[in-house]
């Protein structure tokens, strides 16, 4: 992420997820974006997650890890899959939607974090700044930084990404695992 979001940009992309959030519970087409009206920052390859909450509970919540299209395209595609591809969750319907609340997570390229044991990882770990996503073969799962706001214990922070990745809840005291961080610009509604 070499540059900040401008609070226009941050509007504009909250105002892209809200469009498509909305078309994607009503069963619409998205209207295509109009790449002259976007920044530069926009219209480049980004990286984002849309979290949904109603009344501050979780609702839903999709992304991706690495950029393979425009970070304003990113946006929009992940509000309607974390309203309707959520497996933790029924897909959102209409009537929902005026009580839907969006977060835009819009995230750095993962780094590897180097450790030698649990407790090295332990002390590498950065509540309230990184992400963290676990790796142990085929099988990963991430945690946003805002997760720690819920779990500000390390070891609880861990246990759950675990549970998450579908691995027993001590398997990173026991076994190396891949770890990266990252971290996010996140904004809201």
């Amino acid at each position: 992420m070499s540059e900040k979001l401008t609070q226009e940009e941050k509007q504009l992309l909250l105002k892209l997820a809200r469009q498509a959030l909305e078309s994607g519970v009503r069963g619409q087409p998205l209207p295509p974006l109009d790449p002259p009206t976007l920044t530069p920052v926009l219209r480049a390859e980004g990286a984002s997650f849309v979290t949904l909450t109603v009344r501050g509970e979780l609702r839903g919540c999709i992304g991706t890890l690495e950029p393979y299209q425009s970070l304003a395209e990113d946006v929009r595609e992940h509000a309607i899959a974390a309203a309707l591809q959520d497996y933790r969750f029924p897909p959102v319907e209409a009537r929902e939607l005026p009580g839907i609340e969006i977060e835009v997570s819009r995230l750095t390229l993962p780094e590897p974090l180097e450790y030698s044991t649990a407790d090295d990882l332990l002390g590498k770990l950065r509540p309230g700044v990184d992400g963290v996503i676990l790796q142990d073969g085929s099988r990963r799962a991430t945690f946003l930084p805002q997760v720690w706001e819920k779990v500000t214990d390390k070891e609880e922070f861990l246990s759950h990404l675990c549970l998450k990745m579908g691995a027993s809840p001590d398997l990173w005291r026991h076994k190396h695992l891949e770890v990266l961080v990252y971290q996010v610009e996140e904004f809201h509604e």
